[in-house]
């Protein structure tokens, strides 16, 4: 089992940014690779950004590549989405999720609100 608790979130003008913290617990991380995704009101969750949290390899939505950048803390079990020059369309609630490609397990996050205003 693994626990997530995102934090965060929160209203910021368009052009500002925002950095987004997800704290894990639980069984062994190293296995896991930790994801970002998103929804906006009315359409499908979406992937935001992906990291593996043993080798630190990382991955983007076209959407946010040059914007975003996600990190991780080994020493504090934090995985953190640093979101800059935002846009109203990044307007979403915001999970973090921990997958693992070994047993197919994956667990979220309760979610944190994030709007940008125009």
């Amino acid at each position: 089992q693994v626990q997530l608790v995102e934090s965060g979130g929160g209203s910021v003008q368009a052009g500002g940014s925002l950095r987004l913290s997800c704290a894990a617990s639980g069984r062994t991380l190293t296995r896991y690779t930790m994801r970002w995704f998103r929804r906006a009101p009315g359409k499908e969750r979406e992937f935001v950004a992906a990291i593996t949290w043993s080798v630190g390899s990382t991955n983007y939505a076209d959407s946010v590549k040059g914007r975003f950048t996600i990190s991780r803390d080994n020493a504090k079990n934090t995985v953190s989405l640093q979101m800059n020059s935002l846009k109203p369309e990044d307007t979403a609630v915001y999970y973090c999720n921990a997958y693992s490609p070994i047993d197919y397990s994956r667990y979220w996050g309760q979610g944190t609100q994030v709007t940008v205003s125009s």
